[in-house]
């Protein structure tokens, strides 16, 4: 059997994102000894995805910079990067068992930063099964880091900036864009204008996509919802209807069809909690920060000793955000494991929580515009698929919730749904809606799944290695 190599940092950092690589550097500067590991090959996260080797150079983005200096700083500090790495059981003592490129690893080190990001939210409506329908996020992953366009003829809808930044670098990658479909009404933009203003940068980028999309005279309907996707094995149109501010439709629901090949959608972002669940960590439903997150004190500590979270995870606030979070977490790592003093980690803390101020009501103004809308899942037709993994249709879900079911888990319990290989982190938040909805409940009642392991599928293999049926114990048999 392959042997689990133990790893006993100081600091183990889980995430390489904003927040994972920023927290890794400066606790490494600070004289810990770091391991920061992500399933990635290179740190950067979602927003800062790295492109693979081989691509033809582009002209550089504002993320790509970004990405870029904060790469560079972790590769001159001391922290170990453990990327191709997958985590899949961890434990209150604060042990993490994963694996890797050399097999199965385990960790138990003296404090851990959190910095898990998030999941996007798609909200089912028939026919987003299909093929050619992607989600904002995973175009973004194509167009980043492949220079692949979703499709020729795209269709791009849902809610916040990601609308923008994706119908965008469909048009700079040569293909087209139909139309965009907002969630949001115009006055919902122009209201987040003041907060807007003290990030210039941000504001300059997203009017240099907004004039791109005008130019290639893209239709932009506000206010309106994908209700259908039509198709025969794929994706041939979209249906769009006007929505009020909690995505109902409007009166009698005036609907446009667009032809297209594709569909990228999303719906906002959802703080990843799979591993602070497991860990035994205290959760919050704050339903503006992008649903439930992890408690963290001021200081980014939360309710489990030496275990600290960074990033989206603690609520949708954004990459800047995220990497002053990770700045924090990792000083108060320090503070926890006596590296730094109270009075040198207060006078330390102290500008850092200014600058995170600031970045917060930013992240916070883009947050509420993708924050979940009560009225979504009703698009959700009885035939709908909610759960994939488990092919669960709504139908199920309301005879579930009407023959008594009111959590998730009592749901788990009787459907299966959320038990395949996603856990649960696709179907999650429309599963919730449903329940909620249907037992006239809040979603702080509905609850969450129970954290289990493993988090994330994993081959056999993996674990087991080399062994086989002749290296178990046989005990000699018994006397006759």
């Amino acid at each position: 059997m392959s042997e689990a190599i133990a790893n006993q940092p100081d600091l183990l950092v889980i995430g390489a994102g904003p927040a994972g690589m920023s927290a890794a550097t400066m606790a490494a500067d600070l004289g810990l000894d770091v391991d920061l590991i992500d399933e990635a090959r290179t740190p950067g996260g979602q927003v800062y995805r790295a492109a693979p080797p081989g691509l033809p150079p582009t002209t550089p983005t504002a993320d790509h910079i970004a990405g870029d200096k904060l790469r560079e700083a972790l590769s001159k500090s001391t922290a170990n990067y453990h990327g191709g790495t997958r985590v899949w059981f961890t434990a209150p003592d604060l042990t993490v068992a994963g694996t890797g490129p050399q097999g199965p690893l385990t960790w138990a080190p003296r404090a851990i930063i959190l910095a898990s990001g998030t999941t996007e939210r798609i909200v089912p409506v028939p026919g987003v099964t299909l093929p050619g329908v992607v989600g904002l996020a995973g175009a973004t992953i194509l167009l980043k880091a492949h220079q692949a366009l979703p499709g020729e003829r795209t269709v791009v809808a849902g809610a916040g900036p990601l609308l923008a930044a994706v119908a965008a670098g469909i048009i700079k990658g040569g293909g087209g864009v139909v139309a965009i479909v907002d969630l949001a009404a115009r006055d919902e933009w122009l209201s987040r204008l003041p907060i807007m203003l003290g990030r210039p940068d941000l504001l300059r980028q997203g009017l240099q996509w907004r004039r791109l999309i005008r130019k290639a005279k893209v239709p932009y309907l506000y206010g309106h919802a994908v209700t259908r996707v039509v198709g025969n094995g794929v994706v041939e149109a979209v249906e769009a209807t006007a929505v009020d501010k909690d995505a109902r439709k409007q009166g009698t629901g005036q609907t446009r069809r667009f032809d297209c090949d594709a569909l990228a959608i999303g719906h906002g972002l959802v703080p990843t909690t799979d591993l602070s669940r497991l860990f035994g960590a205290a959760h919050d439903y704050r339903q503006v920060a992008g649903g439930w997150v992890v408690r963290v004190d001021i200081d980014q500590q939360t309710s489990v000793p030496g275990l600290f979270a960074a990033g989206d995870g603690t609520g949708v606030s954004g990459a800047a955000a995220a990497t002053i979070e990770g700045e924090l977490a990792a000083l108060a790592a320090a503070h926890h494991l006596g590296q730094l003093d109270s009075a040198a980690f207060d006078t330390r803390a102290a500008p850092i929580r200014r600058r995170l101020a600031r970045a917060r009501r930013f992240g916070a103004a883009m947050a509420g515009l993708m924050a979940m809308r009560d009225g979504l899942i009703d698009h959700a037709t009885p035939e709908t698929v909610i759960c994939r993994c488990e092919d669960i249709t709504r139908a199920d879900i309301d005879a579930a919730v009407a023959a008594g079911a009111r959590s998730l888990n009592q749901l788990k319990t009787a459907l299966r749904c959320g038990m395949g290989p996603c856990q649960g982190r696709m179907c999650g938040e429309a599963t919730a809606a449903l329940v909620a909805q249907g037992a006239g409940a809040d979603r702080t009642t509905v609850g969450q799944w129970t954290g289990r392991a493993p988090i994330r599928p994993i081959p056999l293999a993996d674990l087991v290695g080399d062994y086989t049926y002749d290296d178990i114990p046989t005990p000699p048999p018994a006397p006759a």
